[in-house]
């Protein structure tokens, strides 16, 4: 029994290490993408090329963990606009989650669709809030950090690190990045 539950144990830490094996790894550059919003419109990442930093959040409105970080990454995309930086909303093809529904959001950033979940793959996300934060560089993006919002999904008054600001300000200012890769509580991403 001992030896069964040992190989089912070894097998799925190697089927999830292959899974992410050809994903984006921090301070790779990031190859261009497109991706479709509800109204069909074509986003690509270079259409961005004149904003310092992408934000990209993996999230399905479907996920109650997504759901509670819906107004943080808001706030957090309005705070940093005027700074060059763009917000990105990319639901993973995961869910129930309708066109009609990503067109009712109305955001102030775009909301896109990764049906095919390639994008999702190129990233490695696996998790629904999942953020990655991109550095432009004369038009050509590099992976800076990837992972959590922030230590608390629960209740936002009880925050104590809030690790995507404090990236977005380190890349804003030029400086090494301090928080690499902070593993995102959510929702987990079914491959389809």
């Amino acid at each position: 029994m001992k030896l069964l539950i040992s190989f089912m144990v070894t097998l799925l830490v190697t089927l999830g290490a292959a899974a992410q094996s050809g994903a984006y790894q921090l301070g790779d550059k990031v190859a261009n993408f497109t991706l479709k919003d509800a109204s069909n419109r074509s986003f690509s990442l270079s259409d961005f090329a004149k904003s310092k930093t992408v934000v990209l959040v993996f999230t399905n409105s479907q996920c109650p963990y997504a759901t509670q970080y819906e107004n943080r990454l808001v706030t957090l995309s309005t705070s940093y606009a005027s700074q060059g930086v763009q917000f990105i909303f990319i639901n993973p093809g995961t869910g129930a989650e309708t066109l009609k529904e990503l067109a009712s959001k109305n955001y102030n950033f775009p909301y896109l669709a990764d049906d095919s979940q390639k994008v999702t793959s190129q990233f490695g996300a696996t998790r629904m809030p999942e953020a990655f934060v991109l550095n432009n560089n004369n038009g050509e993006f590099t992976l800076k950090y990837k992972g959590a919002i922030d230590d608390n999904p629960q209740a936002e008054s009880a925050v104590k690190n809030n690790y995507l600001k404090s990236v977005i300000d380190e890349v804003l200012a030029n400086k090494t990045v301090t928080i690499l890769d902070k593993r995102a509580t959510g929702c987990m991403i079914k491959k389809l």
